[in-house]
């Protein structure tokens, strides 16, 4: 029972071929996958964006248009180390509704220094009356600001806060 290597590999090559045939793809098999969105359409996977390939920047963007047809605009907070600005931004029609920062007059008369949470309270007083004034009263709050992410902490919660307190919806 002895057999040589030449007959064991021919043995070997003759088991190949069998199991590759009982694992052999459909034959509606696909061979190249889909390179772009279009060809992704109605397929599940990770969507991504278009242009950047970031899953994140997809949920971004889906979270800001749920909100518009819920009726409600977006809050924008950019902070630097000096000073606050926030702006209501109707992204639908692609106009800012409102804006206010430190350098505003009215909050600069108010406080003394404009990066602190004192400051941007102040800030998001001032932006609430002023969206009174325009009849708006619902905002959802956008945490990131470009390349921007917020944390819901410190001065940018302080400016939110005193929005609601001030009576608008966030």
């Amino acid at each position: 029972d002895t057999h040589s290597p030449s007959e064991m590999r021919g043995v070997f090559v003759l088991w190949l071929s069998a199991a590759a045939a009982l694992v052999a793809p459909p034959s509606n098999f696909q061979t190249t996958f889909p390179t772009t969105h279009r060809q992704m359409e109605g397929q599940r996977g990770v969507v991504t964006m278009r242009n950047t390939g970031n899953q994140v920047a997809w949920r971004i963007a889906r979270k800001r248009m749920e909100n518009q047809t819920r009726g409600r605009l977006r809050l924008n907070v950019f902070k630097s180390h000096n000073h606050i600005y926030c702006q209501v931004v109707d992204d639908e029609n692609m106009h800012t509704l409102a804006a206010m920062s430190t350098l505003d007059p009215g909050v600069k008369s108010e406080i003394t220094r404009g990066g602190n949470i004192e400051a941007a309270a102040v800030v998001g007083a001032h932006l609430a009356a002023q969206l009174k004034e325009k009849d708006i009263d619902k905002l959802f709050f956008d945490r990131f600001s470009g390349k921007h992410k917020y944390k819901y902490h410190g001065r940018v919660k302080a400016l939110v806060d005193a929005c609601r307190d001030n009576g608008i919806t966030i």
